[in-house]
Parts: C-alpha cells; sequence; structure tokens
C-alpha cells in the first residue's frame, strides 16, 4: 500500500492583514509576496504536493480575492483547492483557532496546518508522521525550531517525551523553542469554537498541553518568519 496516496489534508493560513509588512501588503496579502521569484505561499502548495497531499484548503480574509485569482483551484500542482473565505462569510479574519473551526467543514477529523507566511523550503510533510499521528491520541503534533532573533525567549517547551510544556517563569535552566506554525491537529482541538467566532489559538494548545496531548520535534532545516521587509529582502538577496 502507497500510503502517500493516504495523506491527510492541508489547511495553510492565509487570513492576515500583515501589518508589520506595510506598503507591501498595502495592495498584496503577505503570502503572495515574492520569494525567489515566486509568491511564498507557492513554495508551500509545491512541497505539499511533492509529499502526496491532494486536498488543500486556504483560508483568506485581507484580499482574499486575489488568492483563487492567482492559484486558481490547485490544479497545475496536482492538488484541488478550496477557499475558507473569512471576509465574504463573516466581515473579516477569524484569527488562528476560529479559522481552524470555520474551515474543519473542508478538512475532517485530522488535517495538517501551515502558515503562509513562512518560508520552510526544506520541510517535508511527511505521510508516516500524519498517519502516525491520525492513530495517536494527541489533539495536536507541532515542529518547533530554535528562537530566532525575534522571539529570543521562544514559546514552548519541550520533555524529553516529546510533550510540549508550558514555558516557566525562569528560563535560567530550561530550554525553551518556537512554535515554527507547521503541525498536525485534530478537529478537538477547536472544541467549543463555533463557525464564525473569532478566537485565538494559543489558549487551545495550552489547553491541550494541559492534558497531555500536544506533543512536537525540532526542525532543524531552514526557516524563516517573512514578518518584515527587511527579512523579505534577506531571503531575495542574491
Amino acid at each position: 500500500m502507497n500510503l502517500v496516496q493516504h495523506q491527510l489534508p492541508a489547511l495553510i493560513l492565509a487570513a492576515g492583514r500583515g501589518e508589520r509588512m506595510r506598503p507591501l501588503t498595502d495592495t498584496t496579502p503577505k503570502p503572495l509576496l515574492k520569494v525567489k521569484g515566486k509568491p511564498l505561499i507557492e513554495w508551500h502548495l509545491e512541497a505539499l504536493a511533492r509529499d502526496g497531499v491532494r486536498h488543500v484548503v486556504i483560508n483568506t480574509a485581507y484580499l482574499e480575492d486575489q488568492f483563487p485569482a492567482l492559484l486558481g483551484d490547485g490544479a497545475r500542482w496536482g492538488l484541488h483547492i478550496d477557499y475558507s473565505m473569512e471576509t465574504r462569510d463573516h466581515g473579516g479574519a477569524l484569527e488562528t483557532a476560529g479559522g481552524i473551526a470555520k474551515a474543519l467543514p473542508l478538512l475532517g477529523d485530522a488535517f495538517w496546518v501551515l502558515a503562509g507566511d513562512v518560508f520552510v523550503p526544506g520541510f517535508h510533510f511527511d505521510p508516516l508522521t500524519a498517519d502516525g499521528f491520525a492513530n495517536s491520541t494527541a489533539l495536536a503534533h507541532l515542529w518547533l525550531v530554535s528562537n530566532p532573533a525575534h522571539v529570543p525567549q521562544g514559546d514552548f517547551a519541550l520533555a524529553d517525551t516529546g510533550h510540549v510544556q508550558r514555558k516557566p517563569a525562569s528560563l535560567l535552566h530550561t530550554e525553551t523553542f518556537t512554535y515554527s506554525t507547521i503541525g498536525l491537529y485534530r478537529a478537538a482541538m477547536v472544541d467549543g469554537i463555533r463557525v464564525g467566532d473569532k478566537a485565538a489559538l494559543r489558549p487551545c494548545l495550552d489547553r491541550a498541553i494541559d492534558a497531555g496531548r500536544l506533543t512536537a520535534q525540532v526542525y532543524t532545516g531552514p526557516w524563516v518568519d517573512v514578518g518584515t521587509p527587511e527579512r523579505l529582502a534577506q531571503l531575495n538577496a542574491p
């Protein structure tokens, strides 16, 4: 049996305004800004298709009509793309957990989630890892990275068991990591959030930590949060 044929679907989060990227984002959504000659989101679509994902949902809000106009139905990558349009349906962006909750009818019980504004050219959406997650009791499995200069304190600690822990008040003797914004998620992660609710993801992650149902691994490949014009320029430098 070829497990790649049974890859989980993926949700690309692309609804944000990209305030820190202005003026570049005044006319273009951040995931559609070009990195090394092609829209940032296209790097994700190519990697997902390469690794056997066939169904991708993109949640949109800011300048959302530009996404289907540029990306179409995904056929050029061998994908089927659905759009979860938050401005059209709810008047604006729903934040991360709210965006996941709205997209659930298109995704099913388990799925990949990744932010449309990170550059991770070497990441592999491993179908065996996805299959293992789908058969586990974890609510989510995250990929963490070494803390970049703009997040020196990190987001989480990681136990030897692979379970995510809350960042301690004192970091003196604890190594912390930053969430890469790539993960495998279960629909139950956003239980209680209704379609159309505006809701942040961090409270959901904290509840999963407290229940012992949030796991992670460290990703050591190239990773850039393309959050400022300066970081974008560095990526595009010759």
